[in-house]
Parts: structure tokens; C-alpha cells; sequence
């Protein structure tokens, strides 16, 4: 991922805060020789003081022979998007039909090295860790080991603990723009007000605060 100076994150809490609310990615996985990588979408949950996602598959998946064989993987999270015409970014002094029609977006790529989690009373520490994220406010039964509700179905399942070891991170939003031209596409995508435009737009006028 090609990531220009004003692309980049400020800060890791840029990109730290905006991944603790964007939790569904997709996990990159090497093939083998000749083949492409396996591609798994997931939900996830990050642990910034751990440094670390933690996410499930059941054991029938086709990546786990693959993880195994290498377990370097990149988490992809892509999301804020919108796409800009053309005449919302043509500078002052030509006409509005010579502007270049682009994309606005977040994406955070996380490289990882992939632990497998097969022990029961792990599993089941890591699957309350996942349900705690996405469901705080409670109504589900805690996980543990040869008890009901959620113990038998343990074995169907791998867990997965990726241990961040690099991060890139871009926030594209007009940043090289003038302020003139930033202005223009803020108005459009409020006037728009398409899916991802709002979001879009707080980005846009955050990051030239």
C-alpha cells in the first residue's frame, strides 16, 4: 500500500482509536507455490496493550494447512470510503472538467505472526475476550470448557491470537489539497450524503484541524 507523507497516521493513536471501532477485516493468508493467497473476512478484536487481534475460525477452514506452513499474515481493515468526482477537486485556475475523480479512505494493515490456539480453557478465555468486545452489555453465556451451553462446540472451532509485529496505516483524505479545494469536497459530501460520505468528511476536516 502506497502511503504519502500526508497520508500517513499522526500518531499510533491515530489509527489505534480508529481500529478499536472498525473490527471486521479480512485476513491474508500465503498460499502455496503457484497458488494465491487465501483470503479470510473476520471479525476481530484488537488489544492495543497486547499488541494483538484475536479472532476464531472453525476447524474445517482451507487457510489453517497454509497458517500453519506460514504463519506471517497481514490483517487488512479498509473502510470511510467515498469516491470524489472529478470537478470537486479541480484547482481554481482550470476548469472543473480537468479535475481528477478519486478515492477517500481509511485503511489499516496490520502484519502479524498467526498463533493457533487449540487448548479448551484458552479457547474459551479467547472467545469471552471476542464476545466481550462486540457484545458488552452482556445476554450471552460465558464460554467454558465441557460445560453447557458453549463447550461442546469448542472442538469445531480453532482460535487465533495475531501478534502485531508491523503496522502500516493511511487516512487518505485530500491532505495535499488546498484549503479551497478541501472545502469543496466537504460541501459535496454533505450535500451527497451517500453511504460512508459523512464519515468521509469528519475524517477530511479532522486531520487539517
Amino acid at each position: 500500500m502506497l502511503i504519502h507523507p500526508w497520508d500517513a497516521a499522526r500518531d499510533d493513536a491515530e489509527w489505534q482509536q480508529w481500529l478499536s471501532v472498525h473490527d471486521f477485516g479480512q485476513l491474508a493468508v500465503n498460499g502455496p507455490v503457484g497458488e494465491p493467497p487465501f483470503v479470510q473476512p473476520l471479525h476481530f478484536a484488537y488489544d492495543p496493550s497486547r499488541g494483538e487481534a484475536l479472532t476464531h475460525l472453525a476447524r474445517p477452514n482451507p487457510l489453517w494447512g497454509a497458517l500453519e506452513a506460514c504463519p506471517d499474515v497481514v490483517l487488512s481493515v479498509v473502510d470511510d470510503y467515498a469516491y470524489v468526482p472529478g470537478p470537486w477537486q479541480a484547482d481554481p485556475d482550470v476548469p472543473s472538467e480537468h479535475g481528477t475523480p478519486t478515492s477517500l479512505y481509511a485503511a489499516v494493515q496490520l502484519r502479524c505472526r498467526a498463533h493457533v490456539v487449540d487448548d479448551p480453557d484458552e479457547k474459551a478465555v479467547l472467545l469471552n475476550h471476542q464476545v466481550g468486545h462486540f457484545q458488552p452489555e452482556g445476554g450471552t453465556a460465558r464460554v467454558a470448557a465441557d460445560e453447557v451451553p458453549f463447550g461442546r462446540q469448542l472442538p469445531g472451532i480453532r482460535g487465533l491470537r495475531l501478534e502485531v509485529t508491523g503496522v502500516r496505516a493511511k487516512f487518505k483524505y485530500a491532505g495535499k489539497r488546498t484549503v479551497q479545494v478541501q472545502d469543496r469536497i466537504a460541501d459535496g459530501l454533505a450535500e451527497r450524503d451517500g453511504p460512508g460520505d459523512a464519515a468521509a468528511r469528519e475524517h477530511l476536516l479532522r486531520r487539517r484541524a
